[in-house]
């Protein structure tokens, strides 16, 4: 399986990072060594100092499919999840300020939380209301209708340059409000109300 992470996916989170609108949706991968095993704390790597959380709506793929049409996308998957695609920010801009790619800084280790999966039935996916908790504090309220590009949208765009197959995993962008993690940090993410993950940061 792979993980096929959307950047610059919410005007705000544009605007707080200081970046360029794109015109397209931004794609980058995580491979599946970046998945959190469940139950195990998130521990901050040795190379940054500035690792953020990033909460985001994660769907996950049901079928093989290859220039999937946007109206047909929908039928690609089935559930819906929430996750967070951690970053060392420090790491990233170094990357990015010498013209290189962002693996490093996106794609360590441990770098992926997958959170629980629900039948996509119990949303309305255009509207889906998720949050991210920080020692109980909401830090992120996004909205999936704050997206520049829908779900739909997101899974025929990468289906036009990766073939998608069953148990891949598309983490579709972050809202505003993204921030450092330091150690002993409890990070609750709910979607819609329900609790998808609980993590301690180590």
């Amino acid at each position: 399986m792979k993980i096929i992470c959307i950047g610059r996916n919410y005007a705000k989170h544009i605007e707080e990072l200081a970046n360029e609108r794109p015109e397209n949706p931004v794609v980058f991968l995580k491979p599946d060594s970046a998945i959190l095993p469940k139950k195990m704390p998130f521990f901050i790597p040795p190379f940054s100092n500035d690792v953020h959380y990033e909460v985001e709506v994660l769907v996950k793929i049901n079928k093989v499919g290859k220039h999937i049409s946007p109206k047909f996308a929908h039928k690609y998957y089935d559930t819906v999840g929430l996750g967070i695609d951690f970053t060392a920010r420090d790491v990233q801009a170094e990357c990015k300020e010498k013209g290189l790619p962002w693996e490093k800084a996106k794609a360590f280790d441990g770098s992926a939380i997958v959170g629980e999966f629900y039948p996509k039935e119990e949303f309305d996916l255009e509207n889906i209301s998720f949050q991210l908790l920080k020692n109980d504090e909401v830090v992120q309220d996004g909205n999936t209708s704050n997206m520049l590009w829908k779900i739909d949208e997101l899974v025929s765009y990468v289906s036009q340059y990766f073939t998608l197959k069953k148990g891949d995993i598309i983490f579709t962008g972050t809202p505003a409000g993204v921030g450092k993690v330091v150690e002993n940090d409890i990070l609750t993410g709910a979607i819609e109300g329900k609790q998808a993950f609980q993590i301690k940061v180590k």
